[in-house]
């Protein structure tokens, strides 16, 4: 994502990933250096999720013993690059960029479902702009996150409202130059996730949601866990490990999700990293979906090979951004992308 206010040109990004492709061999030789030292850089975004929890507590270094360290990106096209580059070993992405980086080569596998996510990210227009449904974007100003998952069903909402990009002014905006935006005015709607997406609709309507957009179109999108695969096969270990404790934060929410407010350590520690306020905490959770580890490992998600329910999203995402132009190609069989070996290790070593 470019860090200036306006957007790129689209093009710009799509050579950016070109480029960054190329750094891909040094990410080989920064696994084999961090494998020797027993440590890894994960990637994280400011989604609401369970897993917060355990990511404050840093459940992964005191499990594994190794150091672990944490950086926050503004969008899972920035974790991509950083993977791309070697800063990064494990990321949290959304399918959209998780797509991009597989269609430019880069060496990555999906190996969890952090969320499905529904209803967590929508599109909204400003109170007072007049605009009921998607097709009267024609003309306005719509803020979102380039090779996002929110731009992936932007695009589509547009589509299926018989618009195409020159109808739409489409600005590339990290979250928080969303927030900025919708502050000052210059954006007429946005499609975010939270915390930006309870701001906004502080003064806004929710037009459509990603979950509408799914049921209508067929095509879901989610967030998930990606690893440098070659650092994932020389640290098998730490990778059951880490996706334990993912499954346990998950597990804990679904059967109890009272427990999971503003008002409680695991609330306050989501609302912590996520950049939330602990109010929004209860009510961005309820938005998600969070698959369990016998559903992780079935063809609806990780398992199936080419017809798993990640591989059909990859390919189904990968082909419409294709479409946009967003990407130049694509590839024939996104599974060679996705890995359920450590759900399934984790679930037989229980």
């Amino acid at each position: 994502m470019s860090t200036r206010s306006k957007a790129a040109p689209l093009r710009h990004l799509v050579r950016a990933f070109a480029a960054l492709c190329m750094a891909s061999a040094a990410m080989s030789a920064a696994t084999h250096a961090l494998a020797a030292d027993k440590e890894v850089t994960i990637a994280y975004q400011d989604m609401m999720v369970p897993w917060r929890y355990a990511q404050q507590l840093d459940e992964a270094g005191k499990q594994t013993g190794y150091k672990v360290s944490y950086r926050k990106f503004g969008g899972g096209g920035d974790v991509i690059r950083a993977m791309a580059s070697g800063n990064v070993q494990i990321g949290e992405a959304g399918s959209s960029p998780v797509a991009a980086g597989l269609s430019q080569g880069l060496p990555i596998e999906l190996f969890w479902i952090l969320d499905n996510i529904n209803d967590a990210e929508a599109l909204v227009v400003r109170n007072g702009s007049g605009i009921t449904n998607v097709a009267q974007l024609k003309g306005k100003r719509l803020g979102v996150p380039f090779v996002s998952t929110s731009h992936f069903h932007a695009l589509l909402a547009l589509k299926q409202a018989g618009l195409t990009g020159s109808d739409v002014k489409v600005l590339n905006m990290r979250p928080a130059e969303i927030a900025a935006a919708w502050e000052r005015g210059d954006i007429d709607a946005a499609y975010i996730w939270n915390p930006v997406l309870s701001k906004v609709e502080q003064s806004g309507k929710v037009v459509t949601t990603s979950g509408k957009i799914a049921a209508q179109t067929g095509l879901a999108t989610f967030d998930g866990f990606v690893v440098n695969r070659e650092w994932a096969q020389a640290n098998p270990v730490f990778m059951t490990t880490f996706v334990k404790i993912l499954a346990k934060g998950d597990a804990a929410y679904r059967a109890n999700p009272g427990e999971w407010t503003g008002a409680t350590p695991q609330g306050k520690a989501v609302a912590a990293i996520s950049g939330g306020t602990p109010d929004e905490v209860a009510a961005s959770l309820a938005l998600y979906q969070f698959p369990s580890p016998q559903e992780q490992a079935s063809d609806k998600w990780l398992s199936g090979g080419k017809s798993g329910g990640a591989a059909k999203s990859l390919l189904a995402t990968a082909d419409f951004l294709k479409e946009q132009k967003t990407l130049q190609a694509t590839l024939p069989d996104y599974s060679v992308g996705v890995t359920d070996r450590y759900v399934k290790a984790a679930d037989a070593t229980k």
